[in-house]
């Protein structure tokens, strides 16, 4: 089980905040990616190939990281 945590745009795309969805051990950002282009529709896939991806301590755009228990979801912010 992995918690996704959902910011911003990416929040108001699905439409919630966070879910927990059942994926595999060893899953990966694009496991993730597939699975909620799947719920979600292709719209999200271009959204989701902008984000960055807070696993652990460790912000990611790498496609091939395995999740762990909690993923972020965070598309670009604007603003300073």
């Amino acid at each position: 089980m992995v918690e996704v945590r959902y910011f911003a745009a990416v929040a108001d795309a699905v439409g919630k905040d966070t879910e927990t969805l059942d994926l595999p051990a060893g899953a990966t950002i694009a496991d993730l990616r597939a699975r909620l282009t799947e719920t979600y529709g292709p719209d999200l896939d271009k959204m989701l190939g902008v984000c960055a991806y807070l696993i652990g301590d460790e912000l990611t755009r790498d496609s091939g990281t395995t999740l762990t228990r909690q993923v972020d979801v965070m598309p670009p912010f604007a603003g300073g």
